[in-house]
């Protein structure tokens, strides 16, 4: 029982339950956003008040493709909203901190954690250890 309480008070655990609790308020927001604002917009220039009561019926079966196209903008807009909110300025970081290396640059192992590094290093940029100049 000890091994199954360290599993659950692990950070990754948690940090994964409230990412779970915050995704679905999220996404009723959004879904409200869509019901309640887009789909009204978007109802302007094609007349209808609401999507959620489109429906067609073949035989006895009602398909209720309105509940779809509701689901589907609200998809769009959580998408869009998380890429450019937030996959777009982690990008931008990514780049601007991750330092340019030019691929024909000569490069050497470190002799402690043997990981590549420039030629002209003096200190592994990996394991911080100081480096004697390189023999070329």
């Amino acid at each position: 029982m000890s091994g199954f309480r360290k599993f659950l008070l692990r950070g990754n655990v948690v940090d994964l339950a409230v990412a779970v609790v915050i995704g679905a308020a999220f996404g009723t927001v959004v879904t409200a956003l869509v019901e309640d604002f887009i789909t009204p917009l978007i109802s302007l220039f094609g007349g209808l008040p609401d999507f959620s009561s489109l429906q067609t019926t073949v035989g006895q079966a009602v398909f209720r493709y309105g509940h779809f196209v509701n689901a589907l903008l609200s998809f769009l807009l959580v998408s869009a909203v998380i890429y450019f909110l937030l996959v777009v300025p982690i990008e931008r970081l990514r780049t601007r901190f991750t330092p340019e290396t030019d691929p024909e640059a000569p490069t050497r192992e470190c002799p402690e954690c043997l990981s590549t590094i420039p030629e002209a290093a003096r200190r592994c940029a990996h394991c911080a250890s100081e480096l004697s100049p390189s023999a070329s």
